[in-house]
């Protein structure tokens, strides 16, 4: 009886991964220095000829690193993938996924640190994984159909990170990014915070991401000039995505934003 239980919980569990992977068409592009990229893709139902459309790169989670190109649709892959989003949103969705020995973002983690286990650092180059998603992106722009202002950035945890890190190097190719339980360099603040409408999620009760690096971020984003959204969870623990998710507004906030021309 106990193994017919957790056979079912397998099959249940299975069958939301393949439920979240429906329209996502598996890819991977080869770099320069001989490595390569691989991602999910989503694009709208209907490509209409001359029409441009958002590109959406969305950074998971230090949990779903590898080369199986399939994990990375563990956590945000359903939040695209519906009929209603896609209709109401069409745009092309690209989830790339990050090798395991590597990491989104810049940062010295010291797990026996109960205060301040992550230092950030965004100065020199970026991670490899990290420039990976910039030569992604770079190959979209390319697209004729791909609209070069409406260019969005999200991810959650390592992510989240990711995330901040890219609009702290790249401000002037994001129209609005959406950091989830992240954190990143506050000396870079000054980059992107007059430039890039920033939504920020954390969950009060993160101890493995602690809220203080979103906190932080929101005020020194404030303090630069800019004007960030910011949502905490009063209950959520790391996994305040799934909160984040189900937010009636996200999308439509962040389908609504194109980038500022100079």
């Amino acid at each position: 009886m106990r193994f017919y239980l957790y056979l079912c919980l397998a099959l249940i569990f299975s069958g939301n991964i393949s439920l979240a992977q429906k329209h996502f068409k598996a890819g991977q592009m080869s770099r320069k220095d001989g490595s390569i990229v691989f991602y999910q893709e989503l694009q709208p139902r209907k490509i209409k000829k001359n029409k441009k459309y958002p590109l959406v790169i969305f950074l998971h989670g230090a949990g779903e690193r590898g080369n199986d190109n399939q994990k990375q649709l563990a956590h945000g892959g359903k939040l695209f993938d519906s009929r209603k989003m896609r209709r109401k949103f069409p745009a092309f969705v690209v989830f790339p996924q990050c090798p395991a020995d590597d990491y989104w973002a810049k940062v010295d983690i010291n797990r026996q640190d109960k205060e301040d286990p992550f230092r950030f650092d965004f100065r020199g180059k970026p991670t490899a994984a990290l420039q990976s998603v910039f030569d992604l992106i770079q190959f979209y722009r390319t697209n004729e159909h791909v609209d070069p202002n409406r260019i969005y950035i999200m991810g959650l945890s390592m992510g989240g990170m990711g995330t901040i890190e890219a609009i702290s190097r790249h401000p002037d190719w994001f129209a609005a990014a959406v950091s989830i339980c992240g954190g990143g360099d506050l000396e870079f603040v000054q980059k992107f915070a007059r430039q890039v409408p920033v939504w920020i999620f954390h969950g009060a009760m993160d101890d493995i991401v602690l809220p203080k690096y979103s906190r932080d971020m929101v005020q020194e984003i404030i303090f630069k000039g800019g004007f960030p959204k910011y949502t905490e969870y009063p209950e959520a623990n790391h996994n305040s995505w799934d909160s984040a998710f189900k937010e009636k507004k996200l999308l439509p906030w962040l389908f609504e934003q194109r980038k500022k021309l100079e």
